[in-house]
């Protein structure tokens, strides 16, 4: 299972001239895109946003978690998951990640009990986990840094795995990270299209 984590902070990234609300829905509806185009896993949406229910295909969940941050938004996003013993939370103001990321947090769960993509400028962009999700990963999506962070909480050295980094949209200047040579985030492109 993959589920996309929509909370009302993906709207600060949107740049000078364009709605925050209609930003945050392309942007999370990229995000979902990307997920429901992977083949073996089911996607879900997880927020704390209304109205989500519109960017979903029929069938998919659309899971309602309360406005947290830091440890407790993680914590309420796993433990909301409707079913499977893993997933991968994946922030949804990272409208361009290559899919084959994911696939490679899945892969590191092979050795680890959780996986982290990174964000390059510190945080993470997706995390990934054996469910239930332990008690001792008490890591936010906006922790500096979250494998050392999750390292030093872990009851064992290898229990945390780090997969390759990538990037998130958390200030308009951020859109400049978003490359436009790669496939998907249509409705974020459209958007941002003059």
């Amino acid at each position: 299972m993959v589920a996309v984590l929509v909370t009302p902070s993906v709207a600060d990234a949107a740049p000078p001239g364009v709605d925050a609300a209609d930003f945050l829905t392309a942007v999370a509806e990229d995000a979902y895109e990307l997920v429901a185009g992977l083949d073996f896993v089911s996607p879900v949406v997880v927020t704390s946003v209304p109205g989500m229910e519109e960017i979903v295909w029929p069938g998919t969940p659309v899971v309602e978690i309360p406005d947290l941050s830091g440890g407790a938004l993680v914590e309420a996003a796993f433990a909301a998951l409707p079913y499977g013993r893993q997933a991968v939370l994946l922030s949804a103001d990272a409208p361009d990640l290559p899919p084959l990321l994911i696939g490679k947090l899945f892969r590191e769960l092979g050795r680890a009990r959780i996986a982290v993509c990174p964000d390059a400028g510190g945080g993470t962009v997706a995390l990934a986990a054996h469910l239930p999700y332990p008690e001792w990963a008490a890591v936010g999506f906006d922790d500096l840094d979250p494998v050392k962070t999750l390292r030093a909480s872990a009851p064992g050295s290898r229990m945390v795995a780090r997969g390759p980094g990538w990037h998130r949209l958390r200030t308009p200047d951020d859109i400049r990270l978003l490359d436009p040579g790669l496939e998907g985030w249509d409705n974020t492109r459209a958007l941002l299209s003059p």
